[in-house]
């Protein structure tokens, strides 16, 4: 081997020797975890949650409260939110879904390198025997975050910063598809949404189905599911009744990726779809902040 071939080589395996310590998952025995409560939100889409005379936490977004500032109690959260009315169709579900449990409980932990986000989640498969439509993936994970731009005009034209204060919500609209009578080919959107003007999500998600790819994109005035070039590695596994599912994301990427940077705080909402269930069938999480190596809801910590 010639001299030139030779330190091409001995820099390729120092190179693949460096990418690997910089991409070892983190000792997740020793990261905190916090625990967040994943519900069935029925119809309650955006418009449904800002009109007061359907919802009483109205007002309080109009103020600037965020969702979890009344459903962090989780006694509370049980009692109102655990979905029983609307699982049993008296409210936002057309009819009674039965074998769906109302809440899935699960631990969230966060983690950084310097230059990569690792993302772990984990819960107990609940027994669940609804809208088994999506046959291909049994389980599905998807994650968004938000720079706090993210804005909604409620019913009187005030906005409200909805990402910060409801997470995801502001990509849930009652004319999206699977909605009772909506366009069943209309997606996710932000409304005003675009790329330029930093009204989106970034999105990922992971799929259980075999060999099914990772999706890494974004939601601004539809949703696009590639395009994303921050995500390195979605993972999981079932280990007798758990699943842990594990996000690696470094802290730039592309168009629709939001970047992250140690001392930044971010807008985090995430869901589950639970036996082979699609489109607005799924468990999701409330509105929480993310921090690099700050201050947060979940800190992700190096």
């Amino acid at each position: 081997m010639n001299k030139t071939l030779f330190a091409a080589s001995a820099l390729g395996l120092v190179m693949a020797g460096m990418a690997g310590s910089v991409l070892a998952a983190p000792d997740w025995s020793k990261v905190p975890s916090r625990q967040v409560t994943l519900f069935y939100p029925g119809t309650s889409g955006i418009e449904w949650i800002q009109n007061g005379t359907e919802h009483g936490g109205a007002k309080a977004l109009r103020k600037g409260d965020r969702c979890i500032s009344c459903h962090e109690d989780e006694k509370k959260f049980t009692v109102d939110i655990a979905t029983a009315d609307i699982l049993g169709g008296k409210k936002l579900e057309p009819k009674a879904i039965t074998g769906r449990p109302g809440t899935i409980p699960v631990n969230v932990q966060a983690a950084n390198d310097g230059s990569n986000l690792y993302l772990r989640f984990s819960w107990k498969e609940p027994k669940d025997a609804a809208d088994k439509k999506d046959k291909d993936n049994p389980v599905k994970l998807a994650v968004m975050l938000e720079e706090g731009k993210v804005v909604a005009k409620d019913a009187k034209g005030k906005e409200v910063l909805i990402g910060t204060a409801g997470g995801c919500w502001g990509t849930c609209h009652t004319d999206a598809r699977t909605m009772p009578g909506a366009d069943d080919k209309k997606t996710k959107y932000v409304t005003g949404g675009t790329l330029a003007n930093g009204q989106y999500y970034d999105m990922m998600q992971w799929k259980s189905g075999k060999g099914a790819k990772p999706v890494d994109g974004h939601v601004a005035d539809k949703r696009v599911m590639e395009g994303g070039k921050a995500l390195v590695s979605a993972e999981g596994k079932k280990e007798g009744d758990t699943w842990t599912v594990t996000f690696t994301r470094k802290f730039t990427g592309g168009e629709g990726d939001v970047a992250l940077a140690a001392g930044k705080v971010v807008n985090m909402g995430f869901a589950i779809h639970n036996d082979s269930s699609e489109g607005r069938f799924h468990h999701v999480s409330f509105g929480y902040t993310l921090g690099i190596d700050a201050k947060a809801d979940i800190t992700a910590a190096k």
